[in-house]
């Protein structure tokens, strides 16, 4: 065999196998075959429903809310006090606020804490509250802590505490028997969870944290007990309220 004949197979044979290689590649790149997408997640009316949210940073964002009104979302959670002569009577807790109240915010004020005082927020060299009335009783003031102030590190629950516009504005799609059901502070089967929390509070315990709308839930509704299973974010079995 001629010299230059070695040399050509080889490097032939090589061309070859760098040809199919780089074909093989492209046709992969073209054509990666069948990606799995992930099951699309389906958003519910009460997914995309619009909940206004004012992200507080500073004292100042408190003093914001004084002359609005608000809802409270976490009911049957925070303490509320007697208000009077410029000063929070912390010896005075007059309860906790249902859910949906509304409170026509007057101020915000902060103020040092006793330490025995517990009311659900870290008290921080000074504590913002916000100080309001509720229709039907303008002349009497009270005050519900939202926040704290420590150092140079302030810390405001504001978004999560209240809806600033009316519920019922939010959630217009709900039939008018479970917003009844929900302005009565009760629980009736096909309720899903969001709705019931609305009706009876936030302070819940519950057999399984994670999946949401699959799991039985016990509220304390100041003191009233509700157990209720929801399957497919619905209640099938709702007993207490006593």
């Amino acid at each position: 065999m001629k010299p230059w004949k070695i040399i050509l197979i080889p490097t032939a044979i090589t061309l070859v196998i760098a040809g199919i290689y780089i074909w093989h590649v492209s046709s992969k790149r073209k054509n990666p075959g069948v990606v799995k997408q992930a099951e699309e997640q389906k958003l519910t009316q009460d997914d995309v429903a619009v909940v206004r949210m004012e992200f507080p940073a500073h004292f100042d964002d408190v003093k914001d809310l004084a002359g609005k009104s608000v809802w409270m979302k976490n009911g049957y959670t925070m303490p509320y006090f007697a208000y009077a002569g410029g000063r929070v009577d912390f010896k005075k807790r007059v309860g906790v606020i249902p859910p949906l109240q509304k409170l026509d915010v007057k101020k915000a004020v902060e103020a040092s804490v006793p330490k025995d005082v517990d009311d659900g927020i870290s008290h921080g060299q000074k504590q913002a509250l916000v100080v309001f009335t509720m229709p039907g009783d303008e002349k009497q003031e009270y005050a519900t802590p939202v926040g704290a102030r420590d150092g140079g590190t302030e810390q405001y629950y504001n978004d999560l505490l209240f809806f600033y516009d009316d519920p019922h504005s939010i959630y217009t799609h709900w039939p008018k028997d479970v917003w009844s059901a929900v302005d009565a502070h009760q629980v009736k089967q096909g309720m899903n969870e969001l709705q019931s929390r609305l009706a009876v509070g936030q302070k819940i315990q519950t057999d399984d944290p994670k999946t949401e709308g699959n799991r039985t839930v016990t509220y304390d509704a100041d003191g009233k007990k509700w157990m209720v299973t929801f399957r497919n974010d619905k209640a099938t079995s709702v007993q207490g309220g006593q």
